[in-house]
């Protein structure tokens, strides 16, 4: 329903925000990535990529300072047994690129060390995840990539990459363009992840 929400600050606490939109107050549960994303910033004003969930006896809206965190949101979401408050307590714990790291390295004690997540919802997470990152990878994806990295596709580091970008909601052949330039066989898997998600938000 709401895209994005944006106008004063209200007030932020370190679960919650509220942004004053039009006369409107907006109550917005966030990640702590995301309160210390508004803490860091210092400005009076804010903009949340929103998500709304409705249940039979409530309704609770949600606030991520990116797309990239609203991304994983959903993703995490799908998995079964796994509801908003989880995905929120997982991405309190980890950012957006650690999350799609874990999962593509199958970490399962990165994932467990958020609050009320175990090792099965971990291990679940992962399987589930990477389950829907095969489902997305298809011809047309590889057939508009550039070729040389088609051809590298071997490389695990690079394969891996690709998965992380896919978590966070980019298509196969997005990923493998911002990973042209970028030196994947002396970085680790995380900065090559932050360098492209760099080159896809300009």
């Amino acid at each position: 329903m709401f895209y994005y929400i944006n106008g004063k600050l209200a007030a932020l606490e370190s679960t919650f925000a509220v942004i004053d939109a039009g006369g409107v107050g907006y109550k917005m549960t966030v990640t702590y990535n995301t309160y210390a994303s508004l803490s860091a910033s210092g400005a009076n004003t804010a903009k949340l990529y929103s998500y709304m969930a409705i249940r039979e006896d409530d309704v609770e809206l949600f606030g991520f300072y990116s797309l990239e965190e609203l991304s994983a949101f959903k993703m995490l979401i799908t998995v079964s047994g796994v509801g908003p408050k989880a995905a929120v307590s997982i991405l309190s714990q980890l950012t957006p690129a650690k999350l799609a790291v874990a999962v593509c390295t199958e970490d399962k004690k990165a994932i467990s060390q958020a609050n009320g997540i175990g090792p099965k919802t971990a291990a679940r997470i992962i399987l589930e995840l990477k389950d829907k990152l095969k489902n997305q990878i298809s011809g047309e994806d590889l057939k508009d990539a550039p070729t040389e990295i088609v051809t590298a596709g071997t490389s695990s580091k690079l394969s891996d990459a690709q998965d992380a970008l896919a978590v966070l909601g980019y298509s196969r052949s997005e990923a493998l363009t911002a990973l042209k330039s970028i030196d994947t066989d002396n970085l680790e898997l995380d900065e090559i992840i932050k360098l492209a998600l760099k080159k896809l938000m300009r």
